[in-house]
């Protein structure tokens, strides 16, 4: 059922983005550009023996272009950064989630048509919730990371990051407006 969910979602949103424009022209990220990205992650840097995941990671981030650089060939964005992870211990008595959020600054430059490549930084805070009385091990982090969206079009595409968050590799959808 949620595969056939995912698969429709999929077409629906590939046939949108090309009826939006069949020949994508422009994918470098330059100023005033708007992206939005929506993806899964793929492993955790987050454990703890006895629980095991009950929501995968899941990250949605907001991006806007500041500054263009290299004549349109690159730019600098500014934006945020969510995600979230549930894990139940394995005897079934707890939960424990981990919600992450904060501010990523970013540099872009065009290697490849079509291909949007970028590193950047993130000032983070961890909130760490749980069903059982446990030492809170909320706090703030910073991380480096390097990321890559490929555009089937000029509006949308596939992105992906390796760095922290929930999740060392991060895969998903992202959309330019």
């Amino acid at each position: 059922m949620k595969n056939n969910i995912f698969i429709k979602s999929l077409i629906f949103f590939l046939l949108t983005g090309f009826s939006w424009n069949v020949f994508a022209q422009d994918e470098a990220f330059n100023k005033d550009d708007m992206i939005i990205n929506a993806g899964v992650g793929l492993g955790t840097y987050i454990s703890d023996k006895g629980l095991s995941m009950t929501v995968p990671p899941i990250s949605a981030s907001f991006e806007y272009g500041i500054v263009d650089l290299f004549g349109g060939r690159g730019g600098i964005g500014v934006g945020g950064y969510a995600a979230y992870l549930l894990r139940k211990s394995n005897d079934g008595n707890y939960n424990v989630g981990n919600f992450i959020i904060g501010p990523r600054g970013l540099f872009h430059y065009q290697f490849v048509e079509k291909l949007d490549t970028y590193a950047g930084v993130m000032f983070g805070y961890d909130v760490v919730s749980s069903s059982h009385e446990v030492p809170s091990a909320s706090g703030f982090s910073s991380t480096f990371f390097l990321g890559a969206r490929y555009y089937l079009t000029s509006n949308i595409g596939f992105f992906g990051e390796l760095g922290y968050g929930v999740s060392p590799l991060q895969l998903g959808f992202t959309f330019k407006f």
